[in-house]
């Protein structure tokens, strides 16, 4: 995973934690793997998502056309 784009580590770790929740509802894995999975996929989103919420966007309003 590329160190300098934080979002797509934020997007997966999303993903972990939202996935088994949909494999559970349909069946696929038990009470107990949900649990695990969801937990290391919040505690992953935690620590990456806060490196880039406060970068500055690189559009500014003049690129911006409404």
């Amino acid at each position: 995973m590329n160190p300098r784009n934080p979002r797509i580590a934020s997007f997966v770790a999303l993903v972990v934690t939202l996935t088994p929740c949909l494999l559970y509802f349909v069946g696929a894995i038990g009470h107990d793997a949900v649990k695990l999975v969801t937990l290391i996929g919040t505690i992953a989103w935690f620590i990456v998502t806060p490196m880039w919420m406060g970068r500055e966007s690189s559009v500014t309003d003049r690129d911006v056309q409404i």
